[in-house]
């Protein structure tokens, strides 16, 4: 992984603009994982819990216009919301760490 960062980071690789230019990528990557994680935070809290309560011990489950069409409700879309920002946060977290890497390490 070192050998690839340093072919990466190589003076015929990266142009000067770009090497001057780390800290601003940085501050950027670093702000749109706040904005994806205080979306996340609002995102958890707005889903419902699946706790069923009293219908949960009996196993008294009815058949509702909500029970059949769950796979197109707003809840459903939240959850699928939760999961693509938290992949979204995790690429930005790895790119900041190889920005991070490449700018503090001395490679640039």
């Amino acid at each position: 992984m070192k050998n690839l960062i340093n072919i990466l980071a190589s003076d015929n690789f990266v142009a000067p603009w770009v090497a001057s230019s780390f800290p601003i990528i940085k501050l950027v990557v670093m702000c749109l994982i706040l904005l994806c994680s205080i979306f996340m935070i609002v995102a958890v809290l707005m889903q419902k819990g699946t706790s069923n309560g009293v219908t949960g011990v009996t196993g008294d489950k009815s058949d509702t216009f909500y029970n059949r069409n769950r796979k197109r409700s707003t809840d459903n879309l939240v959850k699928k919301l939760t999961v693509i920002d938290a992949v979204v946060i995790l690429v930005l977290c790895l790119g900041y760490l190889i920005l991070n890497a490449i700018y503090a390490g001395g490679l640039v």
